[in-house]
């Protein structure tokens, strides 16, 4: 007999006795059980971070070269602002990012995703207390007394019952505590991916307005251009009257006029679909936008670059936070389904009274009451719970796979924005002398074709050159720009640094 076992009543042991040593032993049961529980399955620890200390093969340079007259500096362990897009110091922009924080319905269905995993725990929460319930209940019936063996007649009548239940159901293998852990999980997801929601948004609107005064860079560039071409043009055409030159040349400027006339149109529909996008990321239809021009001119590239450290990373990106959360949920999902194979225990009472009216229900020879434990033990299942505990256990591998290919990604984004950065200050440079360079043959060969020491043919090479090398360099420009914002991104956007009311799960 085990030592939790009641003692077996003897002829000396009163009535009352037996009872109060039964009762005793079922609370010493319980009382063990409780603090016997244990919570089955795996005990979830964060992965540990990848052991590198740099995102690249080569160490990173301190620095970038000087292109246009700025370095970017990279600085180890430097901390990301949360609000990292003022560094281009456009205030401007940043209008447009809390224009677009405040109104954007992607942002806002996230935050309700946020709220909703937040109540499902609070909801999740209610298992550990006693379920109350009170129940009334009126009928008129017929009884037949023959079911219980009686050869008396039916007789018809009121039932009226009013009755309360409280129950508990003890949580002695801790599945219960492990699905409100899963629930948790899944809070901490959702507020991650709320996180990731709000990243994207600030670093879509910020690219789409570095595109957008790219696109009116280059079209204005693209105008003076073809002022520049149709005054050659007349130059030109009065020197065929003249009789110094053929009517050839006529044809050539005006072909070229009319080819970048013609590249004008398509620059146009990249604005107009940039100004839809940022009217969507805004929260407004096309129609009703008001967006602010911005030069590119008038962004500052930001020199001071932050280089969070690898193992800082994994703790900073909300898309890898996002999936460790899915790690983690899995992994108490693991718990649930191995503690479903063990038997579940409850206690549970109920008390009330019956009679034939509403009026009889507080005589006390009409009250009912019970009281007891409950163990529920599944004996056969078809294979249902086992095999369901290593679904579970295939989840978690799953969502293992998840979380590494998420870290992989994230360190190859960093890796690849720190080399465009290098490439795109080296690429701008070159593009910068190439402009400077046109520009000055350009000039040359204008005042050497009016003094007739030039052939036209080559102004018009000269022209093509200084065109093409002025809209690389508006592009590189801009490129150098938006992989300095894919760098801020790439590391996770700075959330962590500040108060953020993201990070309680409040609108911003």
């Amino acid at each position: 007999m085990s030592a939790l076992d009641p003692a077996p009543a003897t002829a000396s042991t009163p009535r009352k006795a037996r009872s109060g040593a039964q009762r005793g032993a079922w609370l010493g049961v319980i009382a063990a059980a409780m603090l016997g529980a244990c919570a089955v399955g795996p005990d979830f620890v964060r992965p540990a971070p990848p052991k590198v200390d740099r995102y690249t093969s080569q160490p990173l340079a301190a620095a970038t070269v000087a292109a246009d007259g700025h370095a970017q500096q990279f600085t180890p362990g430097m901390t990301l602002t949360a609000d990292w897009w003022r560094l281009f110091g456009s205030t401007q922009l940043d209008a447009l990012v809390q224009q677009a924080v405040a109104n954007n319905p992607t942002l806002e269905a996230a935050e309700a995703s946020l709220r909703q995993s937040q109540d499902n725990l609070r909801a999740g929460y209610g298992v550990f207390f006693p379920q109350v319930a009170a129940g009334l209940n009126a009928v008129r019936e017929r009884a037949v007394p023959l079911e219980n063996g009686l050869q008396t007649r039916g007789t018809v009548f009121n039932l009226v019952t009013l009755s309360g239940t409280v129950s508990y159901a003890l949580d002695v293998f801790g599945g219960k505590r492990r699905a409100v852990e899963s629930l948790r999980a899944q809070a901490d997801d959702a507020r991650y991916a709320s996180q990731a929601a709000y990243l994207t948004l600030s670093a879509n609107v910020v690219n789409a307005s570095i595109a957008r005064a790219a696109y009116a860079a280059e079209i204005r560039a693209t105008r003076e251009l073809i002022e520049l071409e149709k005054q050659q043009l007349g130059a030109t055409e009065a020197q065929v009257q003249a009789g110094t030159t053929s009517y050839a040349s006529v044809l050539s400027i005006r072909s070229l006029i009319a080819a970048n006339q013609a590249a004008l149109a398509p620059l146009e529909q990249k604005i107009s679909q940039t100004e839809h996008l940022l009217a969507t990321l805004e929260g407004v239809t096309p129609a009703e936008a008001k967006l602010p021009d911005i030069e590119l001119g008038d962004l500052t590239l930001p020199v001071d670059l932050p280089v969070s450290l690898p193992s800082e990373l994994v703790r900073q990106r909300p898309d890898i936070l996002s999936a460790e959360a899915q790690l983690h949920a899995a992994s108490a999902n693991i718990g649930v389904a191995t503690a479903a194979m063990f038997p579940s225990i409850s206690l549970s009472g109920s008390y009330g009274g019956a009679g034939t009216s509403f009026g009889s229900l507080s005589a006390n020879s009409v009250k009912f009451w019970s009281i007891g434990p409950s163990v529920t033990v599944p004996l056969f299942q078809g294979g249902s719970l086992w095999f369901g505990r290593k679904a579970a256990i295939d989840a978690y591998q799953q969502a293992q796979a998840n979380y590494r290919q998420t870290v992989l990604s994230a360190f190859e984004q960093v890796a690849d924005t720190l080399k465009a950065l290098e490439h795109d200050a080296q690429a701008l440079e070159a593009q910068a002398e190439a402009q400077r360079t046109a520009a000055a043959a350009l000039a040359l060969l204008q005042v050497n074709y009016r003094a007739g020491m030039a052939a036209y043919i080559d102004v018009l090479t000269a022209d093509v050159q200084y065109h093409a090398a002025t809209i690389a360099y508006l592009q590189t420009v801009a490129q150098r720009h938006q992989d300095t914002v894919a760098l801020f991104v790439a590391l996770g956007g700075g959330w962590w640094s500040v108060p953020s009311p993201l990070a309680e799960g409040h609108t911003p």
